[in-house]
């Protein structure tokens, strides 16, 4: 067991457990459309945070307080956590392109990169300013610094620090985001990659749709491998987190990393969507670019023991072998 890692109790004082106030920026984002209603199911007051105004009644519908504000605006984050006067602070902040074009990673992820790091040190900020008893942090199960082959990296493997572009800038924010959140005394929760409705692996996401329209091939002998979660499943980690978490990173994945050859064909197989392709690395390199050819081939997968024996949490969908074919929405 880690040693606890609170920020040290303030305002009204810290209540672990039920009954918390809960301010949550990225509330309307996918994880955080899930995660809403079961915060207040277990009992907890949410204020969710939102920068777009279209989104503020949507938020309100669902039981949560709604606040509008920028992220990236120190003053506004820092007001707007004042006034919600949290026990806690979840961070679920992202900005993702619509379809993630592996080329464009350094292009389309700027907004992401500075929520990661901007965006991440005016929420920790604002929840010491207000006294909030634990910060708890979005960050990703694969992006890990390479281990042997086959390794299944633990929470106390080393991150991925000098990547290559295009994704030197976005590994670096990472590895900022997890500095300050744990720097702080908080918890990170590295996700692997989510699956089910409203997530880009899903009948109507976008990878769903290329794998439809047989966009998405299997490069070279496809022996990346890739850890999942269903989002509900992240969504519930995220909870237990919150009333049981210790300090530190946490893996949220499910059960079974798999490689790009095994899991590919059987996510086309649930979208009743032909029979992938095989291209040869060479050939998809043009498309794919570096970082695409590296996720397809040489990723590596991660293990959710630490949180299963920490957290009690144990997913409803413990492999993506079910969860594509019962929940991918």
């Amino acid at each position: 067991m880690r040693d606890p890692g609170a920020f040290p109790p303030g305002g009204d004082g810290w209540r672990l457990g039920s009954d918390m106030r809960v301010f949550l920026a990225g509330a309307t984002g996918v994880i955080g459309r899930r995660l809403v209603p079961m915060l207040l199911a277990a009992g907890h007051e949410v204020t969710g945070m939102t920068r777009t105004p279209e989104k503020l009644d949507a938020l309100r519908a669902s039981g949560a307080e709604a606040v509008l504000a920028d992220a990236l605006d120190a003053a506004a984050v820092r007001a707007a956590v004042a006034d919600a006067r949290p026990d806690a602070v979840i961070h679920q902040l992202t900005s993702l392109p619509p379809r993630i074009d592996p080329r464009g990673i350094e292009r389309d992820f700027v907004l992401n990169d500075r929520l990661r790091t901007e965006g991440t040190h005016n929420l920790v900020t604002a929840a010491e300013a207000a006294g909030a008893g634990r910060i708890i942090a979005q960050s990703i199960a694969f992006s890990y610094a390479p281990g042997p082959p086959g390794t299944v990296h633990r929470e106390q493997d080393p991150m991925l620090l000098d990547a290559p572009r295009p994704y030197t800038r976005s590994a670096k924010a990472i590895v900022e985001l997890e500095r300050t959140v744990v720097g702080a005394g908080g918890i990170v929760l590295r996700y692997g990659y989510f699956y089910g409705p409203g997530s880009s692996i899903s009948g109507h996401g976008s990878m769903g749709r290329d794998v439809a329209r047989r966009r998405l091939p299997i490069v070279g002998a496809g022996t990346g491998v890739w850890s999942f979660v269903h989002i509900d499943d992240a969504a519930s980690a995220t909870v237990l987190a919150l009333e049981r978490g210790t300090g530190g990173p946490y893996n949220i994945v499910d059960d079974e990393p798999a490689a790009v050859s095994e899991w590919l064909p059987a996510l086309a197989e649930a979208l009743g969507a032909p029979r992938p392709w095989r291209v040869p690395a060479f050939i998809a390199r043009p498309m794919a670019g570096s970082y695409g050819i590296g996720i397809m081939t040489r990723a590596q997968g991660a293990s959710n023991e630490l949180a299963k024996r920490e957290l009690g949490w144990a997913p409803a969908h413990a492999s993506w072998r079910e969860g594509f074919r019962s929940a991918l929405g």
